[in-house]
């Protein structure tokens, strides 16, 4: 990740990545200590399985939400492309092997490939950036060049 620019994310993603904070910090966090508290109550440590699972799993909660701290610290939030041209936050149709595929233009954190969000550092995201409807870019992937036509981009 290039720490210069912070993170980039879509408005979507912000809120996204907000929630899980809020819910993290608010609910999350606070049923883990409790839980921390009550294995603490039952004896003897050493034999408590209950509390060694209470401890690794608020010490997991906080490292997510220092993560989330310094991702929400740093981000920039892409509102606005310049117009015609691919960027964060566009939804682009692409012509692939006779048929059309919709990909949404996001911030790594926010990528999903199982709903065709692809980040802008991913070999497709990194070529789609900056073109315009018309033109082809051809990335490499596991079973070779794939050949992507731009029709649109919203």
């Amino acid at each position: 990740m290039d720490n210069n620019h912070g993170v980039v994310l879509t408005k979507e993603g912000l809120n996204t990545l907000k929630a899980e904070y809020d819910e993290l910090v608010n609910v999350k966090r606070p049923v883990a200590v409790e839980r921390l508290a009550n294995a603490r109550d039952q004896g003897d440590l050493a034999e408590n399985s209950e509390y060694t699972d209470a401890k690794q799993n608020l010490a997991f909660i906080d490292g997510r939400i220092a993560e989330l701290e310094e991702v929400l610290h740093g981000v920039k939030v892409v509102t606005s492309h310049p117009k015609g041209q691919i960027d964060v936050g566009c939804k682009v149709t692409l012509h692939l092997n006779g048929k059309k595929e919709v990909f949404t233009i996001v911030g790594e954190w926010e990528a999903d490939p199982t709903s065709k969000k692809i980040s802008h550092e991913s070999p497709l995201g990194k070529a789609l950036l900056g073109k315009k409807v018309g033109d082809k870019v051809e990335v490499e992937a596991p079973a070779g060049k794939i050949l992507y036509k731009i029709l649109h981009i919203e």
